[in-house]
């Protein structure tokens, strides 16, 4: 009788006392490694959507507003280098497009509109430049910015 007992006690153990939490910490770290990285990648990408964004804005303001073609153009520079250096992009790797309803005068005429086109490509993060692959693991973003040209541009103060 008392050896049967000892059988019914055992019966209910399989040999896996203690597993279950290194489970849940070995499935814990599958599951959240690829979510933290998505996290990631997808602040980094908004990041420079963001600064794009705000670089593109800018760099039409500061257009309209300048006195001549030569200027507009350095202010534009210098404007797209300030927010995407402050934003943590390189400024080198990015393109601007200028483009406005009346060519005549360099886009500078009264009630024209400018639109600034911002190109940036934003690399992914902890991805190494393996094989010059930038261009595979990299994303396109794309900003435009419109202002008008004020209707008293170029008038004597």
């Amino acid at each position: 009788m008392l050896r049967a007992r000892a059988w019914v006690a055992d019966e209910g153990r399989s040999g896996e006392e203690g597993s279950a939490s290194l489970e849940f910490v070995a499935a814990a770290l599958i599951l959240l490694v690829p979510l933290i990285y998505l996290v990631i990648a997808v602040s980094v990408v908004q990041g420079a959507a963001l600064a794009a964004e705000g670089a593109a804005r800018q760099a039409a303001r500061v257009y309209v507003q300048a006195s001549d073609v030569d200027a507009a153009r350095a202010a534009v520079d210098r404007a797209v280098t300030v927010a995407l250096a402050d934003a943590g992009s390189r400024p080198s790797e990015a393109s601007v497009d200028i483009s406005c309803d009346d060519e005549g005068d360099g886009c500078l005429s009264r009630r024209s509109e400018v639109t600034v086109t911002l190109r940036l490509r934003v690399a992914l993060p902890l991805v190494p430049d393996v094989l010059a692959l930038r261009d595979v693991t990299s994303i396109p973003i794309q900003s435009s910015a419109t202002q008008t040209v004020s209707r008293f541009w170029g008038a004597a103060p």
